[in-house]
């Protein structure tokens, strides 16, 4: 018995010992790993990505003709090529090659929350250091809105473009609904797919309330305000009906501003029409005069890019670690399987 109770007990300290040690090298290479990452931030940080459309329309181009074209046609292809370059960089010396405008290229891919702002205003911020006269910046959106605090600072960072005197177009291939479109509608010219979603302007919120299942279950429920209006329907206490009045007024006062936003920067639509809350698909939207055109984006880039002009597409780019990206990823996913169900319309809307 002694024997086992030796073994025993030195087993136990060999035990805590190994897992001491594994423990304390769990933190170090843990510590370590943040150093670096802590330091590949400060070396990396945010960057702007920019990518000339253009160059990459080109080698699309070239790839097909490689293979369509004879070695005729190729040769005789390459011949003119040969001969445009040579007469670009004759008026590059000379000073009399006619540069024209830009088309720089931003996406906006919404959330609930329009997380994508944050992006959204650092890009514009950048192209409006650089933007020439005659430049125009073209807003890729998909959205089907959100709150309606976080769709109104997106949409005044697209009002600083219009404000600075550059030209704004907004493409939807998809959908602008709801808080989407009060962005869109900044834009002098609305493009959209034809079967895009386009619309929904009006203002929605939904609430549950489990006041009558907590005083089932006999459980006490309190709320202590200052201020008649400080919270008018809660989710555990007993709503009201001058409650209900007031919260149903503070949603018309917020469609009225929604409605005066697009009328402001639409004012030939008829905004009592289409401020029903109804959605249409991209075609019927141009009949009410909702959009300007019925295109898609690639539309727009290649006929920019057919017509000589430099097409960029500049993105911030966010450094950050794996599972800070995978988190990003999750609350992205969940955001948009509540806006699809109706869940996360617990909160005002813009749509």
């Amino acid at each position: 018995m002694e024997l086992i109770a030796d073994f025993a007990m030195n087993y136990g300290l060999f035990l805590a010992k190994a897992v001491t040690v594994v423990i304390a090298l769990a933190l170090a290479v843990g510590w370590i790993l943040s150093l670096i990452g802590q330091a590949r931030a400060e070396r990396d940080g945010d960057r702007l990505s920019i990518t000339h459309v253009n160059d990459r329309l080109d080698r699309m181009a070239e790839t097909l003709n490689a293979t369509l074209l004879n070695d005729s046609e190729r040769k005789a292809r390459a011949k003119r090529k040969k001969v445009e370059d040579k007469q670009q960089r004759k008026a590059e010396k000379l000073g009399k090659r006619h540069e024209p405008a830009r088309l720089f290229v931003l996406d906006f891919d919404g959330d609930i929350r329009a997380s994508a702002v944050e992006s959204l205003r650092d890009e514009i911020t950048a192209v409006m250091q650089v933007a020439e006269a005659g430049d125009e910046v073209l807003v890729r959106l998909e959205s089907a809105g959100g709150m309606v605090h976080s769709y109104g600072l997106a949409a005044s960072q697209l009002a600083r473009l219009r404000d600075a005197g550059v030209r704004l177009t907004i493409c939807v291939d998809r959908l602008a609904a709801s808080g989407g479109y009060m962005m869109a509608c900044v834009g002098e010219r609305i493009v959209a797919a034809p079967f895009s979603i386009i619309g929904s302007i009006g203002v929605v919120a939904q609430i549950p309330n489990f006041h009558r299942l907590l005083k089932d279950k006999q459980i006490d429920f309190e709320m202590h305000t200052a201020g008649d209006y400080k919270r008018t329907l809660t989710v555990f206490g007993e709503n009201t009906e001058e409650g209900r009045a007031k919260f149903r007024e503070e949603l018309e006062d917020t469609h009225g501003l929604f409605k005066h936003f697009v009328s402001r920067y639409r004012p030939n639509l008829d905004i009592d029409r289409v401020a029903t809350g109804e959605h249409w698909y991209g075609s019927q939207a141009l009949t009410l005069a909702l959009v300007d055109e019925v295109a898609t984006s690639d539309d727009v880039m290649l006929t920019a890019a057919r017509d000589g002009r430099d097409v960029f597409t500049v993105a911030m780019k966010h450094n950050s670690g794996f599972l800070a990206r995978i988190a990003e990823q999750s609350r992205l996913a969940i955001s948009r399987s509540l806006s699809e169900s109706g869940l996360a319309k617990v909160v005002h809307r813009a749509q």
